[in-house]
C-alpha cells in the first residue's frame, strides 16, 4: 500500500458515513462480548477493524496480481529478467 493512502487510513478523523446492514443477532452478541477483550471500545469498532483488516488483505492480493500479470506480459514480450527487476527495484525505492 502506498505511503500516503497508508497516511489517510490511519487518519483518525477521516469523514465517516453511517449504513444500515443486516447481521445475525448472535453474530452482533458475540462481537459486543468479544470487542473490549481485544481492547475496542464497542462492536462497532471491531467490525470497522475486521472490514478494514479484510480490504486490506484483498487489495494487497488484488495489486499482486496485477503487478504478477504484468511482469508475465513484459517477459512474453520479450523484456529480459533483468530489466524487469531493475524497473520494480526503482519502484519499490519510492
Amino acid at each position: 500500500m502506498k505511503a500516503e493512502v497508508l497516511k489517510k487510513r490511519l487518519d483518525k478523523n477521516r469523514p465517516m458515513t453511517t449504513i444500515t446492514i443486516r447481521i445475525p443477532e448472535d453474530v452482533i452478541e458475540d462481537l459486543k462480548r468479544i470487542a473490549p477483550l481485544l481492547g475496542f471500545s464497542g462492536y462497532q469498532p471491531l467490525m470497522r477493524a475486521y472490514i478494514g483488516q479484510g480490504l486490506r488483505v484483498d487489495l494487497e492480493r488484488l495489486e499482486d496480481d496485477t503487478i504478477s500479470a504484468l511482469i508475465a506480459s513484459l517477459k512474453r514480450h520479450g523484456v529480459s529478467d533483468e530489466v524487469i527487476h531493475e524497473a520494480l527495484s526503482e519502484v519499490t525505492q519510492k
